[in-house]
């Protein structure tokens, strides 16, 4: 990984990052009083697919109240907005919107990672991190750009290119970018498949205008050129036992090696700030022995 990429580590692109949703909560918040708050509960009860009933009990009311806010006729108080983006599992920005188009104050602030409020969890996150070294791990915000890594993530970056680690990282199109990870990830079509899916996932439950335009960039991007035998970039194991792997693994070429890696993501419990209810916390386990073997041997 070259410098630049490392300055990622966690102070550049921490500053980098929060920009673009900030500016995606603005025209969120506009669009949102222009609607109305009705409009909006019924799109997100839809998109759940709950009934009006269903949400009714849920938040112990009537359908009756929830048909009446959505059309219009009755104006929610603060505290049932609240409780039905809860049982909504709206997520906590459009929740900010919600308010705003019942005509409240948001309840939620969006604090900037480098404000000094957030130092406390900006040192947690950068010591878990570290502490999960020679194993890779970073942190991701709303549109997958890296705010925090290890030097676990820089040794699988070592050969990207520098145009793509230019800030702000981005997860996804580091990955999936011809240039990027993908020529190296042997099972990339099956690992592709899995990322997409997540992303159009996340959309699902953010309706994030910036993530789809993401999404579309990083759909559109080539496959790498096919090797000599005419295929496409496959998982080939090569001599040896077969590994039962317990979940889909990326399988990349590093330093003449095949390593294979579980990805698991991490969210925060109850968040009461934007900034930290869109952050997530990613970790790339060993698959395999030979995986742990050789990440242990370069601590050594």
């Amino acid at each position: 990984m070259t410098a630049a990429a490392a300055s990622a580590t966690p102070s550049a692109a921490r500053a980098a990052a929060p920009s673009t949703a900030r500016s995606a909560a603005t025209s969120t918040g506009a669009s949102a009083v222009d609607k109305g708050v009705g409009p909006l509960l019924r799109g997100w009860r839809e998109q759940r697919r709950v009934s009006q009933l269903e949400l009714a009990l849920r938040a112990d009311s009537s359908a009756r109240h929830i048909s009446f806010v959505e059309t219009g006729r009755s104006r929610p108080s603060e505290e049932m907005v609240l409780r039905l983006a809860e049982h909504l599992d709206v997520p906590v920005r459009d929740r900010n919107a919600l308010l705003l188009a019942a005509g409240y104050a948001p309840r939620y602030p969006e604090t900037p990672l480098d404000d000094p409020a957030l130092d406390a969890l900006r040192e947690g996150v950068e010591r878990l991190i570290q502490g999960y070294e020679p194993y890779p791990a970073f942190v991701v915000d709303a549109t997958y750009n890296v705010v925090a890594a290890n030097r676990g993530i820089a040794m699988l970056l070592d050969t990207v290119p520098e145009h793509l680690l230019a800030p702000p990282l981005n997860a996804m199109r580091l990955t999936l970018h011809p240039e990027g990870l993908a020529p190296r990830i042997r099972n990339l079509r099956e690992w592709r498949g899995h990322l997409l899916a997540q992303m159009e996932r996340d959309i699902a439950l953010r309706r994030s205008e910036p993530l789809r335009a993401l999404y579309e960039e990083v759909a559109a991007y080539p496959y790498p050129a096919e090797d000599s035998s005419g295929s496409e970039n496959e998982s080939d194991e090569g001599p040896g036992e077969t590994v039962p792997y317990f979940a889909l693994p990326m399988q990349i070429e590093h330093d003449g090696r095949v390593l294979s890696f579980i990805s698991s993501i991490s969210t925060f419990n109850t968040p009461m700030d934007v900034t930290v209810a869109e952050l997530a916390i990613e970790t790339l386990l060993p698959a395999d022995p030979a995986t742990v073997k050789y990440l242990q041997s370069l601590m050594s």
